[in-house]
């Protein structure tokens, strides 16, 4: 499938993305998928290439405002065939946004300028058990004591929780169900802040997700992100950005699964012809690319429209539940079209089928997504 026309400089990053998926990941993407995990100077490298600053502010070592780069850079990553490495990396996309767009300058020199030079890896904490999508159930509490907060509670499937250096956490320090919540940074080695559980799962592999627990950790008040209160209001911002790059993982799932199915289905034989030479396989094939565009055009329309400015939260909804519908069912098409072949770990189209099971899931789920889109898309 050709590429998304993009401007020139937007293509310069995207090449330089693919040449990076291509001898930085590649070659290892199987191997990390078994160890579940990733070599830490990884980070450095894809820093060194100007990826993990992608769209992020010049000041802290970005490379200046372009929000399509970040989602463009999960497109790019994906051709190295791990989620979970992409995943991994681009952590700070999610972990940085609360801290840029409510912290101080110092704030943002302590924890944003290492994360993006690759020395410091971030994550942001939300999700807790019992709670899943429901934000306003949040039970992590934070509590004023003196010049400091005393946090106390869980967090769940956080990734790179493990190995953060550094966590963006949200908590409750008033009763409201959404104005009591604010973001704090609880940094690795904190008494009483421990990742608690490396959790084991379907896909995603390479990228460590964990269990975090926050017992008694004491936090000091400069690491309050913004006035107490102001954590729901930026975090619904930020969703739209996080489903925004999981609508990106879906179609870009989907066009290198469709590649190794034409690939395949070429060179395989059945009754004495390649599998390809069969209409029933090519219509297959051609609904599987019709359906992908279509993904890839509807995300490009709603990121352009919001790096303009123009955020639609139901056209946001929409394009992440395409992409996830799409993602999963063309991987699964094509582990049919590779037959046996599609049910071994080996080839890569098995992989990308589990993959994609978490992108109905992630960011807000489906059924989720679907209120939204009721709601702000059709008055409801």
């Amino acid at each position: 499938m050709k590429p998304e026309p993009v401007e020139d400089h937007q293509q310069l990053f995207r090449d330089t993305c693919l040449r990076f998926a291509r001898e930085h990941i590649a070659p290892h993407a199987e191997a990390w998928e078994e160890a579940e995990q990733f070599p830490r100077d990884l980070y450095r490298e894809a820093a060194r290439h100007g990826i993990l600053g992608a769209g992020l502010p010049e000041a802290y070592g970005g490379s200046g405002p372009d929000p399509l780069l970040p989602l463009m850079a999960v497109e790019g990553l994906m051709r190295g065939g791990s989620s979970g490495v992409v995943a991994g990396l681009q952590s700070l996309g999610i972990a940085l946004p609360p801290i840029l767009n409510l912290g101080t300058d110092a704030q943002k020199q302590r924890w944003v300028t290492p994360a993006i030079a690759g020395t410091a890896i971030a994550a942001l904490a939300i999700t807790e058990p019992g709670t899943g999508s429901d934000v306003a159930g949040l039970r992590t509490r934070a509590r004023r004591d003196g010049d400091d907060y005393v946090i106390d509670g869980a967090k769940l499937f956080i990734t790179s929780g493990v190995r953060a250096d550094f966590v963006t956490v949200l908590a409750r320090t008033g009763e409201d169900a959404h104005g009591g919540l604010t973001f704090f940074v609880v940094e690795r080695g904190a008494k009483g802040f421990t990742a608690s559980r490396s959790l084991k799962k379907t896909g995603w592999r390479a990228s460590d997700t964990a269990e975090l627990a926050f017992d008694g950790v004491r936090v000091p008040a400069d690491q309050r992100i913004g006035p107490e209160g102001s954590g729901f209001v930026a975090l619904m911002q930020q969703f739209q950005g996080e489903r925004l790059a999981l609508a990106f993982f879906g179609h870009a799932t989907a066009e290198i699964a469709i590649e190794d199915a034409v690939a395949y289905t070429q060179q395989r034989e059945a009754f004495g012809r390649p599998v390809s030479r069969f209409q029933v396989t090519r219509h297959k094939l051609a609904r599987m690319a019709t359906r992908t565009l279509a993904a890839r055009a509807l995300n490009y329309r709603v990121a352009r429209a919001a790096a303009a400015g123009r955020v639609d939260v139901a056209e946001v909804s929409m394009a992440k539940n395409f992409a996830a519908e799409v993602a999963c069912e063309v991987t699964h098409d094509a582990v049919q079209l590779f037959g046996g072949m599609g049910y071994m770990r080996e080839t890569r189209v098995e992989r990308l089928s589990r993959d994609a099971r978490l992108l109905p899931i992630g960011g807000g789920t489906t059924e989720v997504m679907n209120e939204l889109i009721a709601r702000y898309g059709l008055g409801l």
